[in-house]
């Protein structure tokens, strides 16, 4: 790994998509929300009227899939967000998936990765980690606010549990756990404004850039 790498990883609805966009925005990277990923693969089974548990039917859609698929406006949906919840959990979904996501990481002169593996599994070399977090109260209320727009009759208790759920399934799984790699700063994000989360996060970054600009040769 040669490039700048800016490893975002965190539970669903922590900021992190938001906080990877502004720095995207801010170093001209290209930015990779891997959660996508999942929930293509997620939704082309379901789509072909696969089964999610079906480790299998699930490694041969990531196989197939392509950064074109990750357009469809069908993936910001709550039940997408499900699917990709049951589908992440097979292993040999992360294989497949794996290398797509290291050869994007690989990007000159840099990139920015979002999901829950990034700093431990698929680039554990980033120059710069951030494990970016809020309550699961404050989580669902944002999660709530995006959904309820699509969908009126969807609660905050419903979502909440939700977000319950998927905190366990991702943290509990076999295959690459949702967990803090050793040396993510910890941006807790429960209290803050965007603009604030991402001043946050442009600071940690930059800590991070000058010691990684120091380390290189010549």
């Amino acid at each position: 790994m040669t490039g700048f790498v800016i490893a975002v990883d965190g539970p669903a609805a922590s900021g992190k998509g938001t906080v990877s966009s502004m720095l995207g925005r801010l170093y001209d990277y290209p930015v990779l929300d891997t959660g996508l990923l999942y929930r293509a693969v997620g939704v082309a089974v379901q789509s072909a009227g696969g089964n999610l548990d079906d480790a299998e039917q699930a490694a041969k859609a990531a196989a197939a899939l392509n950064l074109n698929d990750l357009e469809d406006p069908a993936l910001r949906t709550r039940e997408a967000g499900e699917c990709a919840s049951r589908v992440a959990v097979h292993g040999p979904v992360r294989q497949a998936l794996l290398d797509f996501q290291r050869r994007f990481a690989a990007r000159e002169p840099g990139a920015v990765i979002d999901g829950r593996d990034i700093g431990t599994v698929i680039a554990p070399d980033a120059p710069a980690k951030l494990f970016v977090t809020a309550t699961p109260q404050v989580r669902a209320h944002r999660r709530w606010l995006q959904l309820h727009k699509q969908d009126a009759a969807i609660t905050y208790d419903d979502v909440l549990a939700d977000i319950r759920v998927r905190d366990e399934r991702d943290s509990g799984r076999a295959a690459s756990p949702l967990v803090r790699a050793d040396d993510a700063v910890l941006l807790d994000t429960s209290e803050m404004t965007i603009d604030q989360a991402a001043d946050a996060a442009r600071r940690i970054v930059e800590a991070a850039r000058g010691r990684w600009e120091q380390s290189q040769p010549g």
